[in-house]
């Protein structure tokens, strides 16, 4: 495959679905942005529930969002590409109608809201992931699925920040922030909706080939994927909680952390992604791995140094654990559409969009047990289990080999 060397703008935007669909990914991550950070606050002073109540209802509607996954695959292989995006914010919308529509103290509202906003988000990385491999090809997809990725942090950046200013006008303003959070969905599923991507798998391959091979099993890889997306959770969780409960540090510096997390993934996971297209797929993933052990390795040294020099330390390490992430991102999804079958895309994406899922909705749980037991017991299990994932992401490749030919891609109507 053709190494993409520079990048142009106007390619990466027609291989991300186009201009209309670009927008749609854009204003959708807008009101994400202004509303997922506040969910949880939502639940405790509009609609005066416990937290305790409230997070549970919230984990509830995650993890129950996962098992439509099946579906969303079966649905993708039959050729939908820009429905599938479209109905998984129009579900958002009806998520967000029934938390405006919830009276105080009703938790089961609130707990099917967030079911329908934890189904759409859960169903879109797939079905987007499927609508550029239907546009795209090669290492030309990798790319745009990476400028995906940092246009999503850039808008999901703006709507938080948005969001926080509107707090001071508080229970009103969540529930103005709601209100156009729906209407943000509602008209990033009709431009998503309006480019009309539709693959044709029945002309994908011969009829003998879809009959005769399997979908790759990608056991290794979906494992793997579970312990790799904790690296989601680092800026978030992991490190706030060492930051402040155990260096005594300023609820500025995981601010800081976020901030720069944010900020590298916008500037540098095209650039990187690019850069990285020069190895194989299952190279830099497994690459990916061994710079988030090391960088997991370099938080438990740099918690082990005095106050003074630890919480700067730990913060200097964080930008080489984003940079795993950056490298893991831009590798993981593309390694996917890469190996599996155009008949069976759609159940590959939906599978691995499993595990991840899964990952992020345990890793909060495991992180924050680990932690209590000091930072051996955090840092070094991360890093064990990570260079273990990077190890069976590499071996997998030759069980995956036959898979690994390309096959032409439908065509899209744009």
């Amino acid at each position: 495959m053709a190494t993409i060397t520079g990048i142009q703008p106007r390619v990466l935007v027609r291989a991300s679905g186009g201009p209309r669909y670009v927008v749609a990914l854009a204003v959708d991550a807008l009101g994400t942005g202004l509303l997922r950070p506040f969910l949880l606050l939502y639940g405790v002073t509009v609609l005066r529930l416990s937290a305790p109540v409230t997070g549970t209802a919230m984990t509830v509607g995650i993890v129950a969002g996962l098992v439509c996954m099946p579906s969303v695959g079966r649905w993708l292989d039959r050729g939908a590409r820009s429905t599938v995006v479209a109905a998984s914010m129009l579900v958002r919308v009806l998520g967000v109608a029934l938390l405006l529509a919830a009276p105080e103290g009703h938790i089961w509202l609130f707990a099917t809201a967030s079911l329908f906003l934890g189904i759409g988000n859960q169903a879109w990385p797939a079905a987007h992931a499927a609508l550029v491999a239907t546009v795209a090809h090669g290492r030309e997809r990798d790319t745009a699925l990476a400028g995906a990725r940092a246009l999503r942090n850039a808008a999901l950046g703006v709507g938080a920040l948005l969001a926080t200013a509107c707090m001071a006008g508080g229970t009103t303003a969540l529930r103005a922030l709601a209100a156009v959070t729906a209407l943000a969905y509602l008209a990033a599923a009709a431009l998503a909706w309006s480019v009309h991507v539709h693959a044709h798998p029945a002309e994908a391959a011969p009829a003998k080939d879809r009959d005769d091979e399997p979908a790759p099993r990608m056991l290794a890889l979906l494992a793997a994927n579970v312990i790799y997306v904790f690296c989601l959770n680092v800026p978030e969780i992991a490190l706030p909680l060492v930051l402040v409960t155990q260096l005594d540090a300023s609820p500025v510096w995981p601010a800081v952390v976020f901030v720069s997390n944010t900020a590298l993934v916008v500037t540098l996971q095209v650039p990187v992604t690019v850069l990285m297209s020069r190895f194989s797929r299952r190279t830099v993933l497994a690459l990916s791995g061994v710079v988030l052990a090391a960088s997991y390795l370099g938080f438990l040294a740099a918690t082990s140094l005095g106050h003074g020099w630890a919480t700067a330390a730990v913060a200097a390490v964080s930008v080489v654990c984003t940079i795993g992430e950056i490298i893991y991102a831009g590798s993981a999804t593309a390694l996917v559409t890469a190996i599996a079958p155009t008949h069976v895309l759609g159940r590959a994406l939906a599978r691995f969009q499993l595990s991840t899922g899964f990952g992020l909705a345990v890793s909060p749980a495991v992180i924050t047990t680990l932690a209590p037991h000091g930072p051996a017991a955090l840092w070094g299990s991360l890093a064990a289990a990570t260079l273990l994932s990077a190890s069976a992401v590499a071996t997998e490749k030759d069980q995956a080999t036959r898979f690994s030919g390309c096959r032409p891609r439908a065509r899209a109507g744009l």
